[in-house]
């Protein structure tokens, strides 16, 4: 049965009301950095990159990862590399900490396979936005996200991503879907305050157990305040450690470490404007992973590269904010107008 063919009137055996307890918690929360894809070519999984990335954001202390977002290019990778990303990256994890695969796509049925696929991988959960490309009332997706909640074998996240997808999910939405158990969470990168804090005040008071997570780094501090547990930095990438110590900041209510760590993560954004938008911040994250050495900036979409002086610019970037050193057996960064070491089969534009 397809998600178009549910009628409303008729529940699901999941979406019996949950009753909100005093003690319940969020199953996610703090730093989970959107992984980018290392990749030797568009259809080939850099492997050694991806185990020095894994290791270089856990080694920064954050508190779970994402597989196949939009910094992973999810939608733009075939479903081989896909399956291969999820079978290699909760490997490396190894269980250290969650595990959360996006399987956002036009058709839900595609979503249902791979939501299977990352179950048997051993993932954590599954992060899902609106299928994209037709547009859609809020009904049907009621129905889309009641039906993958049911047939996923992983609790699902729900993802509103309007730039990217054209469609959005309501605040009224988000309530209606609180009451399925087997929805736990949203990530919204709108970048919308305002959306943010309304899906906070539906959800929150019927679903203290879910983690409701922005985006947009610079938004983090607001968006906890407002009742969020944490964020989904791209940048977190590239700086780790950095994003780690900002959450703890707005967490202990530090104001003087969240305004160290704000001024640096205010500095990140010049990383996504090196390059041309659309795919800017892909790009930009790529190119630093390159620059320390952690895996080749090849992207799967069709996005611009950096010329030589855009990336002495990422390296001045790095340089600026101080970036501990490399994991270990990462090519070591070489400052702007010395020759560095290339790995095999980085690009040069």
């Amino acid at each position: 049965m397809t998600a178009g063919s549910l009628p409303l009137a008729v529940p699901l055996p999941h979406t019996t009301p949950v009753t909100a307890t005093a003690d319940a918690v969020p199953r996610f929360r703090g730093i989970i950095p959107p992984l980018v894809t290392p990749l030797v070519d568009p259809d080939t999984l850099d492997a050694g990159g991806l185990e020095r990335l894994v290791e270089h954001v856990l080694g920064g202390g954050v508190h779970g990862v994402f597989l196949l977002g939009t910094t992973g290019e999810g939608p733009a990778l075939s479903g081989r590399l896909q399956r291969e990303l999820i079978e290699q990256a909760v490997t490396i994890v190894a269980g250290r900490v969650p595990v959360l695969v996006g399987i956002t796509d036009a058709a839900p049925a595609e979503s249902i396979n791979l939501a299977g696929f990352a179950a048997a991988a051993g993932a954590d959960a599954v992060v899902a936005a609106p299928p994209y490309y037709f547009p859609a009332g809020q009904d049907p997706l009621v129905r889309w996200a009641l039906d993958l909640a049911d047939r996923s074998p992983l609790p699902l996240v729900l993802y509103t991503m309007p730039e990217m997808t054209k469609l959005a999910l309501e605040p009224a939405t988000l309530e209606r879907l609180a009451a399925c158990e087997r929805i736990v969470g949203l990530k919204d990168s709108s970048g919308d305050l305002g959306y943010f804090a309304a899906a906070v005040a539906r959800v929150a008071p019927r679903r203290p157990d879910w983690s409701l997570f922005v985006g947009p780094e610079q938004l983090l501090p607001e968006a906890v305040t407002l009742g969020g547990h944490g964020g989904i930095p791209g940048g977190a990438n590239v700086w780790p450690r950095l994003f780690a110590e900002f959450f703890a900041a707005v967490e202990a209510v530090d104001a003087a470490g969240l305004a160290r760590a704000r001024e640096r993560v205010t500095a990140v954004s010049r990383l996504y404007r090196i390059g041309c938008l659309p795919g800017g911040i892909i790009v930009g994250i790529k190119a630093a992973l390159a620059a320390l050495g952690i895996c080749q900036s090849v992207t799967a979409g069709p996005f611009e590269k950096l010329d030589a002086g855009q990336r002495r610019e990422v390296e001045r970037l790095i340089a600026d904010l101080a970036d501990p050193a490399p994991p270990a057996g990462a090519t070591a960064l070489a400052r702007p107008g010395r020759s560095r070491t290339t790995l095999p089969g980085r690009e040069h534009s």
